[in-house]
């Protein structure tokens, strides 16, 4: 009989533990994310990432601002990694994603955060900017499911991985929580330094949809399996959103939920950016929402402008902006 969270089914047969032995020779030759620049982390050093073979993390808490499906009533156990394999100009976090804020902590220290989260009730544990980090994250998890975990693994992702590597999480990851940043390769090199992201993050979308398919909830509202993807809505359309929003009804269902997200402000390197150096405005974050519905998709998760609290949207509700 098979056991959930699915990572369960994983650890009473030894899989987990040989994945993680698997991801974790990958340190020596680092390949996990689409830059594979191939140096030996377990070494010291470096490569785009900027981190060794030991897991960075700013922080560990319950978080109550995800989306309601996410965070539910009791939040979700959030454990935020350092660094990042982007480099976005207009990153709200770049303390922790581009200046490294955090402490290189043991697969034990992390199997204890995860294990803390789950005590403090949260839903689920909550992995955010994970994919530089994954065999550390895995090997833990082995760890803690062994000490009694069971709940459900969100997978938190900027969008630029490798299908190769994603296909060691089958069966580990229950969410997958992904980006959808750009529809244009050229706008991603230019904000994110993200060479063929299009490419990568497309790619990566359609397996993480074929492993876990349509967000699926408890009678709770809360998400048990399945994938949501987000889309940060830029200034002069330069994330390409309504071709992005298509995408994803047509080549990944129109069942999938989808955040469509008004929170972009200026920040970081962005602040004097001709282009990104204004805040969004209401009738681009309307214009974009407008396009989601016509793209047929059904489940559409819109924001306040400027706000990170997301809600579900009612369309017989008006218009917000009114």
């Amino acid at each position: 009989m098979n056991k959930y969270p699915r990572y369960l089914n994983l650890l009473d047969s030894g899989e987990l533990k040989a994945r993680a032995d698997k991801l974790k020779a990958i340190y020596k030759s680092c390949v996990l994310c689409p830059w594979d620049c191939r140096i030996d982390r377990t070494a010291g050093k470096l490569g785009i990432c900027k981190s060794t073979d030991r897991a960075k993390v700013s922080s560990a808490a319950p978080h109550f601002g995800e989306e309601p499906m996410i965070s539910g009533t009791k939040g979700s156990g959030t454990i935020f990694f350092s660094n990042c394999n982007l480099r976005c100009r207009f990153c709200q976090n770049y303390q922790i994603s581009q200046e490294g804020l955090g402490s290189e902590i043991s697969d034990d220290q992390l199997a204890e955060m995860m294990l803390m989260l789950e005590t403090k009730g949260c839903h689920n544990i909550n992995l955010v900017s994970p994919t530089h980090f994954i065999p550390s994250i895995v090997s833990a998890l082995e760890i803690a499911a062994g000490k009694g975990l069971h709940i459900p693994l969100v997978y938190n992702t900027n969008g630029y991985e490798k299908v190769e590597t994603l296909e060691i999480l089958d069966g580990i990851v229950d969410i997958y929580l992904p980006d959808i940043k750009y529809n244009a390769n050229d706008i991603a090199v230019t904000f994110s330094n993200a060479p063929k992201y299009v490419d990568y993050n497309k790619a990566a979308l359609k397996e993480m949809y074929r492993q876990v398919g349509d967000l699926k909830m408890d009678k709770d509202g809360i998400a048990l399996k399945g994938l949501m993807v987000r889309h940060l809505v830029l200034p002069n359309d330069l994330a390409g959103t309504q071709k992005a929003l298509k995408f994803i009804a047509n080549e990944l269902s129109r069942d999938v939920h989808v955040g469509v997200m008004a929170q972009y402000k200026p920040c970081y390197k962005a602040i004097d950016d001709t282009q990104l150096g204004r805040s969004l405005t209401p009738d681009e974050y309307r214009k974009a929402v407008r396009w989601a519905k016509e793209s047929g998709l059904y489940n559409i998760l819109t924001q306040e402008l400027g706000s990170s609290e997301v809600f579900i949207p009612d369309f017989k509700r008006e218009d917000p902006f009114k």
